[in-house]
């Protein structure tokens, strides 16, 4: 069993994502958008750099194992 809890639903850290890649051109960087979008939904910014991080992977845009394939081998 996991010692962390998952306090927030699928749905709202899909929505943070979506809001990071729509939001990013106006900040100065990507870290600067994942503060102040974390601040507002109430996680911490390494959390939703982390979701962003595996959004990407699993849409290929970034190198690494998807989620899916991370699943079936557990």
């Amino acid at each position: 069993m996991s010692k962390t809890t998952n306090r927030f639903s699928p749905e709202v850290r899909a929505r943070a994502v979506r809001l990071v890649f729509d939001h990013e051109k106006e900040h100065s960087s990507r870290w600067a958008a994942v503060s102040s979008i974390a601040a507002k939904i109430g996680c911490t910014a390494q959390s939703l750099n982390e979701w962003v991080k595996k959004a990407e992977v699993d849409s290929g845009v970034r190198a690494g194992l998807p989620s899916e394939v991370a699943e079936r081998l557990k």
